[in-house]
């Protein structure tokens, strides 16, 4: 069993992308999920930081995290280092404490403490309890666990994995070709992930615009394919792919209603549809979307459909199945619709 410390304010969201990179991830704490195994591509997760191999879980307590360490079995040898977070500021908890109590266990127990290159990082954990977290369930690790749901929870585990967090080394703005309106890196990231992209496999945008969910979809190890109607924004891409991606990938100037590929041809599809505000097409946005995502769907078995509304219903009269929905909110007059297919 690890641990997973999610990333951003979505817990539902961060859960679903990590649920690509690992299995049976459930949410149990602001900012905390398990998973009962890690799986190819985790590094390259957005939404997730980190996961440890569970030791156990109790309340959010310096004391009570000192007593699930000593009553755990540590079948490990070489040097330590604590790292303890209260995760998203949730419990108010002295987090140097908890790493001066926890690493005094340690010590007691034989281990030498390294802080620059340690062996093995003991993970301490604090967080506060949501209205989504479950208690007292089957799933509940370590000798105890809270019995309140309204109390924090305190997770203990040995770092296993850390993602790539570059994220700010890269914003839209840093491109060769820019646009206002470019998507961020992070969520980008997140949305292939969600398609499908992975090492081998191949991720089509047929709206790419400027290219920021090809640029992730190489990032991961996918092959990008990209298309757009307007030529300015081929170019661009050409340009932001060029300068940014090592590895191959394939760019077209075309209609998404006429995508040039075979059935079945790709792994998965992510498009950001037009905005109705910005778009020069507003009067057939509907139209392009559906057929689109039609489009969409002979090409491929996995996908996500982004815009400034929802496009669940078409895509599920297109002949997909609307696996969720969510919601991200960019700024105060804008919200991301987003929908996984299947």
């Amino acid at each position: 069993m690890y641990v997973l410390e999610l990333a951003g304010q979505d817990d539902r969201f961060a859960a679903a992308e990590a649920a690509t990179a690992a299995s049976d991830v459930t949410p149990f704490a602001a900012g905390l999920a398990t998973a009962r195994g890690l799986e190819e591509g985790f590094e390259t997760l957005s939404f997730t930081h980190r996961a440890a191999e569970a030791i156990g879980r109790t309340d959010a307590s310096v004391e009570s995290a000192v007593a699930l360490l000593e009553a755990a079995t540590v079948d490990r040898s070489g040097t330590v280092a604590v790292r303890a977070r209260d995760v998203r500021s949730t419990t108010g908890i002295d987090t140097q404490a908890a790493e001066r109590a926890l690493g005094d266990v340690l010590v007691e127990r034989g281990f030498a403490v390294d802080l620059d290159d340690p062996d093995h990082v003991l993970q301490a954990l604090f967080a506060g309890r949501d209205e989504a977290s479950a208690v007292g369930s089957d799933d509940d690790t370590g000798p105890e666990h809270p019995a309140d749901p309204d109390a924090g929870v305190c997770a203990l585990g040995w770092l296993a994995a850390e993602t790539d967090r570059d994220f700010a080394d890269r914003q839209p703005t840093d491109r060769p070709f820019f646009q206002p309106g470019s998507m961020d890196p992070a969520l980008a990231r997140a949305l292939v992930n969600l398609a499908g992209g992975k090492p081998g496999a191949t991720v089509l945008d047929p709206m790419c615009g400027t290219g920021g969910l090809l640029l992730e979809a190489g990032r991961v190890g996918a092959t990008p394919i990209g298309g757009d109607v307007q030529a300015k924004m081929v170019r661009g891409t050409r340009e932001n792919l060029r300068a940014l991606l090592a590895g191959p990938w394939h760019l077209y100037r075309g209609d998404a209603r006429r995508i040039p590929l075979a059935d079945d041809s790709v792994d998965g599809v992510a498009f950001d549809a037009p905005y109705g505000r910005q778009s020069r097409i507003e009067g057939d946005l509907e139209g392009l979307v559906a057929d689109a995502l039609t489009e969409a769907r002979r090409v491929a078995d996995r996908g996500v459909v982004v815009g400034d509304r929802s496009w669940a219903a078409a895509a599920e009269a297109a002949g997909w199945t609307v696996e969720a929905t969510f919601e991200r909110r960019v700024h105060r007059s804008l919200v991301r619709h987003v929908a996984v297919l299947r």
